[in-house]
């Protein structure tokens, strides 16, 4: 990994990995507990698949409309490593046309297009991380992705979107040296030593 990387291939080297992470998870663990207190494996898995062709498809559309009314946590992917990297190749290639430079349309919502992006880098790094130690998988993304989203995920972490019975639960102390996927995931609501500790 060089200095020279963009969030686009940061994006893409996390997508390689999630790829590998929902194709090795076994149907005895797709009832099992995750991070994510909201969702079990199944339901997880089903959901970045979704929300990942999601975002391809508003990037990948000329006038940056994302079809949500599809979104469906219920549907079950057929080959979900492969509905990752399908997702993730026209996800990519947008970007790279320039795709980032105008707004992604979420229903009658938009936001700018980087602003996006950094949304989806951080949530699919904590998301893979959530369906890795779920299945007692390695999920080791490049350090330059957490660092990238540590310095954008505060912005979004505001009291409406953060605490209790929230989108995001608290954030949980961690020590300052700690590792930047550790702190990323702790700033996220969830604990670096799940499922130990209290």
């Amino acid at each position: 990994m060089t200095g020279t990387q963009t969030t686009t291939d940061l994006l893409d080297d996390v997508l390689a990995d999630l790829s590998r992470v929902v194709g090795a998870i076994t149907e005895d663990q797709l009832h099992d507990p995750t991070p994510c207190t909201d969702y079990d494996v199944g339901r997880l898995r089903n959901h970045v698949v979704a929300w990942l062709e999601n975002f391809a498809a508003g990037f990948a559309d000329p006038d940056g409309q994302a079809p949500t009314a599809t979104i469906d946590d219920g549907v079950v992917p057929s080959d979900p490593a492969a509905a990752v990297r399908e997702a993730a190749e026209l996800l990519v290639r947008s970007l790279n046309a320039g795709a980032a430079q105008r707004p992604l349309k979420l229903g009658e919502a938009a936001m700018p297009g980087e602003m996006a992006l950094s949304m989806i880098l951080w949530e699919y790094q904590v998301h893979g991380w959530d369906l890795a130690r779920a299945t007692g998988q390695e999920w080791q993304p490049p350090k330059a992705a957490a660092e990238e989203s540590l310095a954008f995920a505060p912005g979004m972490l505001t009291p409406d979107y953060q605490g209790e019975g929230k989108a995001f639960g608290p954030p949980v102390d961690v020590a300052d040296d700690a590792a930047a996927l550790d702190r990323l995931v702790a700033l996220s609501g969830r604990r670096p030593d799940w499922p130990g500790g209290k």
